[in-house]
Order: structure tokens, then sequence, then C-alpha cells
């Protein structure tokens, strides 16, 4: 990625169609980071994340002035690949969170690991988008 994008423009910059090409220079400015896909994939994985990216709405866990988001397709040594999009402090560049789909160790297909809770366990985990979304656009309970 050249240049950290805020959420919120991130996701403005999506619904335009800014990140529609197929072209690896395109799928970077959209916040790719590593892959170990074809690079042909990467538009429609873009596509498939920022629908749910995009969900993400002011005053829940998120600052949308104050982070942007970054994407891994995974490899891990005992298992299949799997995609993921991270969500940083845009100062400190501090992962916030880690949304993984269909990640093979979790039970559900969308997993989240937050900072605030600690990396090592899930924050949360839900099988529809809906539920995820409204998760994080909740703010942290007290």
């Amino acid at each position: 990625m050249k240049k950290e994008i805020k959420l919120r423009t991130w996701i403005e910059l999506f619904e335009k169609g800014v990140f529609d090409e197929y072209n690896v220079e395109t799928q970077c400015n959209a916040g790719w980071y590593d892959w170990f896909c074809k690079d042909t994939s990467l538009r429609n994985k873009t596509i498939k994340m920022g629908k749910v990216v995009k969900k993400i709405k002011d005053g829940g866990k998120i600052n949308l002035d104050k982070t942007y988001v970054f994407f891994k397709n995974n490899c891990p040594l005992n298992g299949p690949l799997f995609d993921d999009f991270r969500i940083c402090d845009i100062e400190t560049g501090d992962v916030l969170f880690t949304i993984q789909f269909s990640c093979c160790w979790n039970k559900k297909r969308y997993g989240v690991c937050a900072r605030k809770v600690g990396f090592d366990k899930l924050a949360f985990e839900t099988d529809s988008v809906k539920e995820l979304a409204k998760w994080l656009n909740q703010p942290w309970e007290a």
C-alpha cells in the first residue's frame, strides 16, 4: 500500500468503484499488503471484504477518521489459505482489529480478534455479516 487512507475515505472510494480494476497497482492502493493467491483474484477479494468494511459506521468500536484498512491472504503452515482485513490506528500503525474470513481454526465464518481483548483469542465470531457489522458498530461495553 502506498499510503494509508482514512477508513471513511476508503469507504467513499470503494463505493465509487475506484478499486474495481484487476491490476495489482489498483489492488495495492486498495490496501493489499500480502497474498499467496493469484494477482487476478485480488479484485474479487477486495469487493467481497469491502462489502463488509463499508458497513462500518461512526459511533461504534472503530473511528472512521483515525483508522485505515489493509488486506491479507494468509497461508498458514497447517491449513488452507484464508483472507482477512485489519483495521489499524492511522498514527501508530498498530493493528486494532483483524477480521478473518473462513479461517479453518474458527467455528464460524467470520472471526474477530481485537487488541482490546488480546489477539490470542476471538473477541467475536458469527456466520452473519449483519451480526458482524452490528457488533463492530456498537461501542465497547463499559
